[in-house]
């Protein structure tokens, strides 16, 4: 016995597919898609299909672009700082940093970040790229800004050490510290610690 049409469960199982979706939010969306106007979900269908068609990455940066061009407009514009590399894991990094409004450097994408229990090892991402960068771009700044996790930690260590004492560039790492908010029972190891490292005279 069928209890919902097929081209609904097809709906629901595809988006079950996506992070962070589970069964019930899959069916909340599709119902959703459903019971509005058709022109939504035929807008959400065109999207999808030219979405990978429509995107890019920039040769320089490893940031998203979009489809056929070359270099990103954060690393071309003349008003960025060449010289000041901030260095993410994901393309989306890029965007939180920039809501800020505070940082006027270019950016360097990783493409992830070294975790060994997953596979992903430094010569998967765009570690060499950036060496290379240092020397082309006359680097006077990397700015790590990978994750506070062991993942991001080791990352940024890593790069730190392949960067190498011979080379006259400054490297800083994100500060890190308690949230606004947070009690100190809730927080974890890592923040603390790098609270207590980051600590400021009043």
């Amino acid at each position: 016995m069928t209890i919902l049409p097929p081209a609904l469960t097809a709906v629901i199982e595809a988006l079950g597919k996506l992070p962070g979706v589970g069964p019930r939010t899959a069916e909340r969306y599709a119902y959703y898609l459903v019971k509005n106007d058709p022109a939504k979900a035929l807008g959400l269908s065109e999207a999808l299909q030219d979405l990978h068609d429509g995107i890019g990455v920039c040769q320089k940066t490893f940031a998203l672009v979009p489809a056929g061009q070359e270099l990103s407009d954060l690393y071309t514009d003349p008003k960025r700082d060449k010289t000041v590399v901030a260095v993410v894991a994901e393309p989306f990094d890029i965007v939180a940093l920039e809501k800020t409004s505070s940082f006027n450097g270019t950016y360097h994408v990783l493409g992830g970040l070294v975790s060994p229990i997953d596979g992903v090892g430094p010569e998967q991402l765009h570690i060499d790229e950036l060496i290379s960068r240092i020397d082309e771009d006359n680097v006077a700044e990397i700015i790590l800004a990978t994750n506070a996790s062991v993942e991001g930690e080791s990352t940024a260590l890593y790069i730190q050490k392949q960067i190498g004492p011979e080379r006259p560039v400054k490297v800083t790492r994100l500060a890190r510290g308690l949230p606004i908010g947070v009690d100190l029972e809730y927080a974890d190891q890592i923040t603390l610690t790098r609270a207590l490292e980051g600590r400021q005279a009043l």
